[in-house]
């Protein structure tokens, strides 16, 4: 190739890319949003263990550090939140790692069946979010 040519070529690819993307208007795939959501709820995981190693600490340190983290946990609407968030992100994260390992195996990595893996892996993490919800509150 000479440079002429690859001049020729960047100019063309340049003209093809967007100016301007507008996140909103992007259509994502089921598969890209149960990944996506995958290694958020990682994320809110590894957050939300230190909100649960504080209530462990207080916990184990005297009766009354027992009696305050059950009172907390019995009447504060946000560590009730916390708590049913960091179970809810429990809950997805280990849903999707069951997907995933189950992929490591060689099931669902079709188009089709990966789709259809994608959409079981939201149903059954929201039913157990919502069972989850009621056992907390």
């Amino acid at each position: 190739m000479t440079i002429q040519s690859i001049k020729m070529v960047y100019k063309v690819v340049n003209k093809k890319r967007p100016v301007n993307l507008d996140i909103s208007t992007i259509s994502m795939p089921v598969t890209a949003v149960v990944s996506i959501l995958h290694r958020v709820t990682g994320i809110i995981l590894f957050v939300g263990l230190a909100f649960l190693f504080y209530a462990f600490d207080l916990s184990l340190e005297s009766q009354e550090g027992f009696d305050q983290v059950v009172s907390t946990l019995q009447t504060s609407f946000l560590a009730k939140f916390i708590i049913w968030g960091v179970v809810s992100a429990l809950m997805y994260h280990f849903v999707a790692g069951v997907k995933h390992l189950f992929m490591d195996l060689g099931h669902f990595e079709e188009l089709e069946s990966g789709r259809k893996a994608a959409v079981a892996n939201i149903v059954i993490a929201a039913v157990l979010i919502v069972l989850a919800g009621v056992w907390i509150w």
